[in-house]
């Protein structure tokens, strides 16, 4: 099975990729290596993962759609794993336009590549954050996610709004 996994130099997204490695899937990986975190770090995780035969990757920006479907169209995966995004409440209030771009102009590159390859199932991360000033606990799916406090939670909420959407409309399976 080919898996195309977004955020492999993440912390989930490494440790994904690296147990998919071993269990023999084939695993394409894209990260954009911002500085949000530590590179090096990325880097080195990167190194790790390209030790395996079954790993290779790209490193591009979310909001590079031309790279995206290029991508989804060579490597034609089985299922797409996102977990790439730009991450962070208070960064968000400093750099409002890096989420937008990150995480809706790059959610929306990936449904699209999502529709365009026969893909078996999408699978990408929300966040705790879109339940807002919920005080409910724990945290439920059915808990009400309509007033998100920040703008990072407003863009998750929205990924899941869209992913719906897409599902609904071109039957794409979504997690």
């Amino acid at each position: 099975m080919k898996i195309f996994i977004t955020g492999t130099a993440g912390f989930i997204g490494f440790h994904l990729s690296k147990l998919l490695l071993e269990e023999g899937f084939i695993v394409h990986g894209y990260d954009a290596m911002t500085d949000y975190y530590d590179v090096s770090l990325k880097n080195r995780r990167h190194e790790i993962l390209e030790k395996y035969s079954n790993f290779t990757c790209d490193v591009g920006a979310l909001e590079n759609q031309t790279l995206l479907e290029r991508i989804a169209e060579d490597f034609c995966p089985d299922i797409i794993v996102h977990l790439a995004a730009q991450a962070g409440v208070r960064y968000s209030l400093e750099n409002p336009k890096v989420y937008v771009d990150s995480n809706l102009v790059g959610f929306m590159n990936l449904l699209e590549c999502c529709r365009k390859v026969e893909l078996e199932h999408f699978v990408f991360a929300s966040s705790s954050s879109v339940y807002g000033m919920n005080k409910e606990q724990p945290f439920s799916t059915s808990h009400n996610t309509d007033y998100p406090v920040s703008l990072y939670a407003a863009t998750k909420k929205c990924n899941e709004l869209l992913a719906h959407s897409y599902s609904h409309l071109f039957k794409i399976q979504c997690t």
